[in-house]
Order: structure tokens, then C-alpha cells, then sequence
């Protein structure tokens, strides 16, 4: 069986369900934990910081899909993503559709907007901007091409002094599946994109935070 160093974990519809509420089971799973919990997120890093105070779990943090990681509640923001390529895509893509941004003087290192346009037709014309428009299931993102969660987490696992291959993690979506290639081993909850699902080790047979105490129970951490 596979023996994690440490685990990352996504939260909107990982230890959220489709409405944003946070699976309380989840949590006091995740808290009984022995090795470092990491919250890998799309969202942004005083909301990941937060999240993390809360739950009970380290405050190491990716946010913003990889684009930026911190290291202590109240340190500083390491910012991995050039967000003016962009806001320069986002420029792009307001020619052709509506485009509502969303917390946008936040964000860091990259654009977050509302789900309302066709997302391939989107990427298409803004192929060859150095940029990728991805879907988290609850937001499309604009980010940095050279950004992604698997990244960040290679980034974060050498600061930790180990290696991103004894990371275990766990999430939903397509902007996960960076992370599963560079984990040591991946864990799709039920409900995750269908494409996340090819690259996870494991499918746990409850969705959401259930999922999550699942994949804790498998991996051998709770006692």
C-alpha cells in the first residue's frame, strides 16, 4: 500500500458538494491526520488561508490553480503566474462573449470568470497567447500556461524537502490532473470529471467529502 509523507487536497467539490458546503466528516478526518494536509485550491489565497485555519490543517496553500503558494498564514504570497498574459486573453475573449469576471482585483496570477460562454470556442481564439483556459467544474480560469497545480506542488514538495512522488492527493476536476501526474498516487472522488478519473489511482464509491474520508480510510490514515 501506498504510504503518503504528506496529502493535497482540492475543496470545491472535494470537501464541498455542488453548493459550496463543507463536508464536517471531511473535516475532522482530515484533522486526525498525522502527516502534513495541504489545501491545493482555484481559489484565491485569503480565502485558501482561511479555509485551512479553519479545517484544522496546515497552513501551506495552493491557490489559483498553481499560480500562487504560500507558505505561513501570515506570510507573503509566492506568485508563480504572469497574469497580464491573462488579462490580455480576457481582452481577447470580450470581443466575442460576455465575460463577467470574478474576484478579479484579488487574483494574482490569473483571470476567473463566470461559466456562461462555450469554453472551446473560447480556447480556440485565444490559442497561442502563452495562456490556458480551463474549467473547475464552478469557474473557468485563465492561467499562465508555464502554471498548474502539479507544478506548485512540485515547488511546495521541495521546500518540504521531499518529493512530489510521496505526496498522495485527492480532488474533482480537470484542473487536478496535473497534480495526479506528478503525485504518487491520486485519488478521484465520485463525483470527479470523467477525464480526471483516467489519471486517478483510485475512484472512491461516495462523492465529495465522503469521498475524502474514504480515501483517508483507504490510504491507512485514520485510527
Amino acid at each position: 500500500m501506498f504510504k503518503p509523507k504528506a496529502i493535497a487536497v482540492d475543496i470545491d467539490g472535494t470537501l464541498t458538494d455542488r453548493k459550496r458546503a463543507l463536508n464536517c466528516r471531511a473535516v475532522e478526518a482530515l484533522r486526525k491526520v498525522k502527516i502534513p494536509v495541504i489545501l491545493a485550491t482555484g481559489n484565491i489565497s485569503c480565502f485558501a488561508r482561511a479555509a485551512a485555519k479553519l479545517i484544522g490543517v496546515s497552513d501551506v496553500v495552493i491557490c489559483e490553480n498553481g499560480g500562487v503558494v504560500r507558505f505561513e498564514y501570515d506570510g507573503e504570497d509566492i506568485v508563480l503566474g504572469d497574469k497580464e498574459k491573462c488579462v490580455e486573453a480576457v481582452r481577447v475573449l470580450e470581443k466575442h462573449f460576455e465575460v463577467e469576471l470574478l474576484d478579479f482585483e484579488y487574483r494574482k496570477s490569473e483571470v476567473c470568470m463566470r461559466r456562461s460562454f462555450d469554453i472551446n470556442e473560447a480556447r480556440k481564439l485565444i490559442e497561442g497567447m502563452g495562456v490556458k483556459l480551463v474549467d473547475s467544474g464552478f469557474a473557468y480560469h485563465i492561467m499562465d500556461a508555464d502554471v498548474s497545480k502539479g507544478k506548485a506542488l512540485k515547488f511546495v514538495a521541495e521546500r518540504l524537502g521531499i518529493s512530489s512522488a510521496e505526496f498522495a492527493v485527492i480532488g474533482d476536476s480537470e484542473n487536478d490532473i496535473d497534480m495526479f501526474r506528478v503525485a504518487g498516487f491520486g485519488i478521484a472522488v465520485a463525483n470527479a470529471d470523467e477525464r480526471l478519473k483516467e489519471y486517478a489511482d483510485l475512484v472512491t464509491p461516495s462523492p465529495d467529502g465522503e469521498g475524502v474520508v474514504e480515501a483517508l480510510q483507504f490510504l491507512g490514515l485514520l485510527r
